[in-house]
């Protein structure tokens, strides 16, 4: 395991009970067609970053990513109600914002809101903190703590192309505690704000709420990611990240 990594062991009878609550924003099936990667990847932010803030960020978000953060995962969303979107690593070296790594992804199969609820089919906008990770396989080297259990298995009444969405995950600290489980089902702020939102594998189509990348996508993410650096996710469509 890498060294900033710490290994949480968990039985999946523990949380198999809670554990399709969580699914709810991370699953089922999403729009229909193929991700169109080498069109959008085209499309990614270029190398040179801005010196003073993350290039497409507007000062509203830009406030809200910490002091301290020096890895950024920004999410681009093509349109408000799109569910294509492009995932872009930066990592901050002195003032400046370095592209790292950017990939194809999906978000939400309805799209971005500001106001995100159980079941809306949107990921929410915003700046949120990324503090643990998990899923089905073995811990590929995570900087960030990783709970390995067959739990995060998707079921088998969904399409078989979601199957191996959560074999690597990690947590968008959207509504939940920070230092457990990705699948851990507390709510602070209640189940109607919905929760369960993670960063996870894509099968080519949007989510019900979550970010998918690719499986080469998601191993780098697990092993760059570093809690020393204090990494954040920033996402929402083009619009309201610039704003």
């Amino acid at each position: 395991m890498h060294s900033g990594g710490v290994r949480r062991a968990v039985t999946a009878t523990a949380v198999l009970a809670s554990f399709l609550t969580v699914l709810s924003a991370c699953g089922g099936a999403g729009n229909s067609g193929a991700t169109q990667a080498s069109d959008r990847a085209s499309r990614t932010h270029a190398a040179t970053a801005a010196p003073t803030g993350v290039p497409g960020v507007g000062d509203r978000l830009q406030r809200r990513i910490p002091s301290a953060s020096r890895q950024v995962v920004a999410v681009y969303g093509d349109g408000k109600d799109s569910a294509d979107s492009t995932v872009v690593l930066y990592t901050k070296h002195g003032s400046t914002w370095q592209r790292e790594r950017g990939w194809a992804g999906h978000n939400g199969k309805k799209g971005w809101t500001t106001d995100h609820h159980e079941d809306d089919g949107r990921s929410p906008v915003g700046v949120f903190t990324l503090s643990d990770a998990g899923g089905v396989l073995p811990d590929p080297g995570s900087g960030l703590p990783y709970t390995r259990s067959a739990a995060f298995a998707a079921p088998r009444w969904w399409p078989a192309s979601h199957w191996h969405d959560f074999d690597y995950v990690i947590a968008i600290d959207y509504n939940r505690v920070k230092g457990t489980p990705p699948n851990d089902p507390t709510r602070p702020e209640g189940a109607k704000k919905g929760g369960g939102i993670w960063l996870h594998m894509d099968h080519g189509s949007g989510t019900s709420a979550c970010v998918s990348v690719s499986e080469q996508a998601m191993r780098y993410l697990l092993r760059t990611l570093d809690p020393r650096q204090r990494p954040v996710v920033v996402m929402g469509d083009r619009a309201d990240l610039a704003a």
